[in-house]
């Protein structure tokens, strides 16, 4: 009989949030200031990557920005509900 495996959850300032966007973009604005404000509440770190800069991006999610990601997951798109965004960094 192999012992149960616990995973270890990660705290909110071990995770990783990634904003995919483009520039002009009024939903990514909006989900920008969202993202901003509950990984600033968090501790969660963020960053920005821009669909208009990158090939792959491009093709994996033209049709989905913004789409948010949490340690490489996709989250969310469209729309960032912050409420969720903290339950999912653990807040």
């Amino acid at each position: 009989m192999s012992p149960l495996l616990r995973r270890t959850k990660k705290k909110a300032g071990d995770r990783v949030v990634t904003l995919i966007g483009k520039p002009g973009c009024h939903l990514c604005d909006d989900a920008r200031a969202v993202v901003r404000e509950v990984c600033a509440q968090t501790g969660a770190s963020w960053e920005e990557k821009d669909i208009t800069e990158d090939e792959g991006l491009h093709a994996a999610y033209w049709e989905q920005i913004p789409v948010v990601l949490v340690d490489g997951e996709q989250h969310t798109f469209w729309r960032v509900d912050a409420d969720r965004l903290r339950r999912e960094l653990g807040a």
